[in-house]
């Protein structure tokens, strides 16, 4: 015993001698700004050397030993000096942005899926100069910028970098500072493509066997009867308008009305689609089909049902009940709380909506107050971030529903809702929707002791159980090959000194 700890204090020494060597060259350097100066000097001042415990007992200088102390990181003294982005090509386009402190600790967080990185940078002159470690301070600072679908984006994203920037401030995991985990391990469902094409539907299916999965997600919309006859009434008027009955259409043609207003960009009730008895009984195929591949054992939800009423999808709801199905998921959009509780009391497939929900009080509380639902189905990169998702689900919780999260993004979003699920209850899974991308896992590298892959191909994440913040750091090769080029002025994190500027009286009540 003695031999072991007089070999770790001469390490410890040597760590010392090393450490203050770096501290002597960064006061030396004309580069150094005042702010870090005077930081490291309050850390030569406090600094303890392993070699001074020499003295005391072997149980006082083995609890110093292992002892977790942050010695980079003065947390009362922390400010946020710099916001930077760097966009990559992975699904769509995927906005990470980096904030910086004043004593070169840096959070990550990520804007939504396929949303402005313009919404983060915005936020940039609101937040410099604050502590980051405040965290629900600089939320309620930004969150008047957020709102519902990808206009939270850089609200949440801030968020998720706070939450990373703290964790490594107090050397804890986010998880630790939501309040403690529920499960090492978080359960994913699997994003897979529906049945249009039947080779790759049995390939996408039997692939999700493979990887380990026991839930699974696939697309039902009445896009599979655009070509159908005697499937749809009324569906020929929005064929002929731009998009067709694709779900997602553009709206980027600066004054086309026609655009606008196609079938892509019409809310459920609106188009007047209505589904006929044949196509119902397809859609029924389709999923009887699914059900032949993966048995009824495995949890199968179903989504992008395509624009049309409550209807119409109390009756395609009705016809699916024999499968057991986990859920049907945005069978009309989020903000029609009465049809959601109509359909939900009609059928006993339990029902899932909020993938682009803003906040607690934007809209999860009104469904849950009016049990409209079964499951609530947040984004954290549109329902606010780590805590707020937390508030959300515990919410849900006392009212008796259950959460998912819904996740589309890079691994930044996909480990911020792991945190959030491990600190959460009534969690059941959480969305994988890149399974299939061969460098995905290789995007981000995982930190702290003994590092796990987030994904272990066996249907579960990695709940990092010592790594502080978010567990992760962006694997700077791997990303370089997969930057957007139609986003190339902000290169991989260059400076901002455009969104220096706070130029509004940005508060909303008089």
């Amino acid at each position: 015993m003695k031999s072991t700890l007089k070999n770790i204090i001469e390490k410890s020494r040597s760590d010392d001698k090393a450490y203050a060597d770096k501290i002597k060259s960064e006061l030396a350097s004309p580069s150094t700004t005042e702010d870090r100066r005077n930081f490291l000097k309050k850390t030569v001042l406090g600094g303890i050397s392993l070699g001074a415990f020499m003295g005391m007992s072997v149980g006082d200088t083995m609890a110093n030993v292992t002892s977790k102390v942050q010695r980079n990181s003065s947390p009362s003294d922390l400010k946020i000096t710099d916001m930077r982005v760097a966009v990559f090509r992975v699904r769509g386009h995927n906005p990470i942005i980096r904030i910086d402190t004043n004593q070169g600790i840096y959070g990550y967080g990520e804007v939504r899926d396929d949303a402005d990185p313009r919404y983060a940078l915005l936020l940039k002159s609101r937040i410099v100069g604050m502590n980051p470690c405040n965290v629900e301070q600089v939320w309620k600072v930004i969150k008047q910028f957020g709102g519902h679908g990808r206009l939270a984006g850089g609200v949440c994203a801030v968020e998720m970098a706070l939450w990373d920037l703290c964790g490594k401030v107090w050397n804890v995991p986010a998880w630790q500072l939501l309040g403690g985990r529920y499960r090492d391990k978080v359960r994913m469902y699997a994003d897979t493509a529906g049945i249009g094409n039947e080779q790759r539907f049995r390939e996408s299916m039997n692939r999700r066997l493979e990887q380990g999965f026991s839930w699974i997600k696939m697309d039902l919309g009445i896009g599979l009867l655009a070509n159908e006859p005697d499937t749809l009434v009324n569906a020929d008027f929005w064929k002929n308008l731009p998009g067709g009955l694709g779900q997602y259409a553009h709206t980027s043609r600066p004054g086309s009305l026609e655009q606008y207003m196609n079938y892509g960009n019409a809310l459920h009730p609106h188009t007047q689609i209505q589904i006929t008895p044949k196509g119902i009984d397809m859609l029924v195929e389709y999923v009887d089909r699914a059900r032949s591949i993966i048995g009824m054992e495995m949890a199968l939800g179903l989504d992008h049902f395509g624009h049309f009423d409550y209807n119409n999808c109390i009756s395609l709801g009705r016809a699916l009940e024999k499968y057991k199905l986990s859920y049907l998921e945005d069978m009309v959009a989020w903000m029609y709380t009465d049809q959601w509780k109509r359909i939900t009391e009609a059928i006993e497939t339990p029902t899932m909506t909020g993938e682009d929900i803003f906040a607690l009080n934007g809209g999860f509380r009104e469904l849950i107050d009016a049990r409209a639902v079964d499951i609530i189905h947040p984004d954290l990169g549109s329902s606010g971030g780590l805590l707020e998702t937390k508030r959300i689900g515990d919410y849900a919780e006392e009212n008796g529903i259950a959460m998912a999260l819904h996740m589309a993004g890079m691994p930044v979003t996909l480990m911020a809702s792991v945190h959030c699920a491990a600190a959460t209850q009534n969690f059941l899974c959480l969305e994988h929707h890149s399974v299939d991308e061969p460098y995905y896992n290789d995007l981000v590298i995982m930190t702290g002791p003994n590092p796990k892959p987030f994904y272990d191909n066996n249907g579960f994440a990695n709940v990092p159980l010592e790594a502080p913040g978010l567990g992760i750091e962006l694997n700077e090769d791997e990303c370089r090959k997969h930057l957007h080029p139609a986003f190339s002025q902000y290169g991989y994190f260059e400076p901002t000194p455009e969104w220096d500027r706070h130029g509004s009286h940005d508060r909303i009540w008089s």
